[in-house]
């Protein structure tokens, strides 16, 4: 039996009521909501048209679905964070991302090549599975903005943290590695245009991200909370969807500007957040944002779950599946592991932190966005993220609660 075009709204609306339960129901199992997701996806897919659900023909379809998540997810997780940004606050977060995501594409595009894909597309793998994710890893993140009177930065919890603000940027930061994986595939020797990636790609384009996001965040902290007028000043009309349009419009004007539009809407929310710490309106910014990300993200994990059902993981070889159980089990953990040494991390802080490189909506996101360059690997290299993802999110959901629990109790323990 298929279900018809009428029957997707039912469909809809029976997913978004379990969505709402489904959190409370698993909140003592080791069961977390994208594994209930991803099965249920499965579940339907033997009912729904498979055809329809199909990311490598629906690239187009896909890929906005998972840019839309993704800039939502980092409006929420920049809302979130109480930290100010600093280069001693912030060690752990660049040591992430300057050390460990760089050899951890480095260290699976050289797997890649060893099991005989081409080099680019070898790099193409590595830099698809690089960023950690936003939207899967909330049971990991800081849980939402410190706010109202004497309220202080969040200073103690550094695995939260860490993986909170390496998930924040490292999705903007990717996009230089997956720049370079299309021109060796389009443009052939790398000095034909290495000079122009590493200036352009690599630091130009970012530095247009940081610079309007820190601007666009300025100009409407002030709006929001100092202009003269109170019809301009938007924290007293209470209108949540402020977090929307702001991640929409900031997102706009970078990628019009030729900037890394994913970077400019993370330092643009930590920017709001900077500018009025004690406020009460940004919990209801962030409040907002984590029911239109918890929406969006049941409609790509139930899609997810329905296209592996129609047929998504057909192509997967044991390369493919062994790359994917290196990735999660061995790489990001040692090479984070190691990136973090000598921090004021707990030994088992370090463990954690270093384990819980999310893999989800990013990895689909950027696979969509260029998997056009390299055709005659699509499918296989569809087979092999789509593999990963549900990799991570069973192997991460299942031991997500009961290892933050036990760090907070020996947190407690120590104070």
């Amino acid at each position: 039996m298929e279900i018809d075009g009428d029957g997707l709204y039912l469909v809809a609306g029976v997913a978004l009521l379990v969505g709402a339960v489904l959190p409370r129901l698993l909140r003592r199992y080791a069961i977390s909501a994208p594994i209930a997701f991803v099965g249920a996806g499965l579940l339907l897919g033997v009912f729904v048209e498979r055809g329809r659900v199909n990311p490598v023909r629906e690239s187009g379809v896909t890929e906005h679905l998972a840019e839309l998540t993704i800039l939502v997810a980092l409006m929420g997780v920049g809302l979130a964070i109480d930290r100010p940004i600093g280069w001693k606050r912030w060690a752990v977060t660049w040591r992430l991302l300057l050390v460990a995501m760089p050899a951890c594409i480095a260290a699976v595009a050289g797997v890649g090549w060893l099991v005989g894909l081409a080099p680019a597309t070898a790099l193409l793998l590595g830099a698809v599975l690089a960023p950690t994710d936003p939207v899967l890893a909330s049971d990991v993140q800081v849980q939402g903005p410190s706010t109202g009177e004497g309220a202080e930065p969040e200073e103690d919890d550094e695995v939260r943290f860490a993986l909170t603000s390496e998930a924040g940027l490292n999705d903007g930061l990717a996009f230089p590695f997956i720049y370079a994986a299309v021109f060796a595939a389009t443009k052939g020797a790398v000095g034909g245009w290495a000079l122009e990636w590493f200036a352009w790609d690599l630091i130009g384009k970012t530095l247009i991200g940081v610079a309007v996001g820190a601007g666009a965040g300025w100009l409407l902290g002030k709006m929001a909370f100092e202009a003269p007028s109170r019809t301009f000043r938007l924290a007293d009309s209470r209108e949540p969807v402020l977090a929307l349009a702001m991640t929409l419009g900031v997102y706009g004007l970078a990628q019009v500007l030729h900037g890394y539009g994913f970077i400019a809407v993370f330092i643009a929310a930590l920017t709001l957040r900077a500018s009025e710490r004690s406020h009460d309106f940004h919990e209801d910014l962030h409040g907002f944002i984590e029911q239109l990300e918890h929406i969006l993200t049941w409609g790509i994990l139930l899609l997810l779950g329905v296209a592996i059902t129609g047929g998504l993981l057909k192509p997967l070889t044991w390369a493919g599946a062994a790359i994917g159980l290196l990735l999660v089990l061995v790489l990001r953990p040692l090479t984070a592991w190691l990136s973090l040494a000598r921090t004021p991390m707990r030994r088992s802080e370090r463990w954690v932190a270093a384990a819980f490189g999310v893999r989800g909506v990013g990895s689909v996101f950027y696979l969509a966005y260029a998997g056009k360059d390299f055709s005659t690997d699509l499918p296989w290299l569809w087979a092999t993220v789509g593999f990963t993802v549900v990799l991570s999110v069973v192997v991460h959901g299942v031991a997500a609660t009961p290892l933050m629990r036990m760090l907070d109790l020996r947190r407690d323990r120590a104070t």
